[in-house]
């Protein structure tokens, strides 16, 4: 069997059923979060009926998927098990204290699928954020970025034409993009960035290899240069099986006042 259908068949829909779905995306997340354990044993399908206050035959819809996407092994006689993942890692952990050289980092020590490659004129919501006007041509390219062979997140990136046209597809398929645009030239200054949650749709899940609906990590972010001109767009998702963003808080005020506050910027000393 080739890569291509293992992928393939890794990609799963969302089980019928309203509850069924809460049973497996509460599942899931157990799973994912490392709640529930590798290779440890789940209760019966009646014990799970009783727990979540639905029928045995939701109960096996949800095993069913979870069963599919890899995650359980369901075995006549001995039960069912959460299944070991196959590369027995951790999430990769990102400190908003330090998240652009993490992610730099990252870049350099795992490796890049190229999706696709082309130039077009920039969408709406990219043109608005890199202060584009209408008529202009981006790079639009998207990678998938691996882990030890184990995909972790989808890239889609937005880079101005005049600056794109300085390096290759082939570049962009083995080296981080933010040496490419240094070494096109660009001074990067500053960058935003925001973070959110989405789910997978089709494409993405099968880029992935999650299931369609699976929870996803948003990360947008506009990098800039000296003169406060757009240079990219990044669209990232990722799998937070495999990624993870902390935040380190500190207490701060008095009395009433009281409050958590992010930390960030502090050193361990100052916190």
């Amino acid at each position: 069997m080739g890569e291509s259908s293992v992928r393939v068949e890794a990609v799963q829909i969302l089980p019928e059923g309203v509850k069924a779905r809460r049973v497996y995306l509460s599942l899931r997340d157990q799973i994912t979060a490392g709640d529930l354990r590798d290779g440890q044993a789940l209760p019966g399908e009646q014990k799970l009926a009783e727990s979540y206050g639905v029928s045995r035959v939701t109960v096996r819809r949800a095993l069913d998927a979870l069963a599919q996407g890899g995650l359980i092994e369901r075995r006549a006689g001995s039960g069912t098990k959460v299944r070991a993942r196959p590369d027995g890692g951790q999430p990769a952990a990102m400190d908003f204290n330090t998240l652009m050289p993490q992610l730099v980092e990252m870049g350099q020590q795992t490796t890049a699928r190229l999706l696709s490659f082309s130039y077009d004129s920039a969408p709406d919501f990219v043109a608005s954020a890199m202060g584009l006007d209408g008529a202009s041509k981006v790079q639009i390219a998207t990678r998938v970025r691996l882990a030890e062979g184990v995909p972790f997140s989808h890239l889609t990136t937005y880079v101005p034409a005049q600056i794109a046209q300085n390096y290759s597809e082939n570049d962009l398929a083995t080296t981080p993009l933010f040496k490419l645009l240094e070494r096109s030239g660009v001074q990067i200054k500053e960058a935003h960035q925001s973070v959110s949650a989405t789910l997978a749709g089709p494409d993405v899940a099968e880029a992935l290899e999650v299931a369609v609906g699976s929870a996803l990590l948003s990360l947008r972010r506009v990098v800039r240069d000296v003169e406060g001109n757009g240079v990219e767009y990044l669209s990232g998702l990722y799998r937070p099986d495999m990624f993870r963003l902390e935040m380190p808080l500190t207490r701060v005020g008095r009395g009433a006042a009281r409050h958590w506050e992010p930390a960030i910027g502090q050193s361990e000393e100052e916190r």
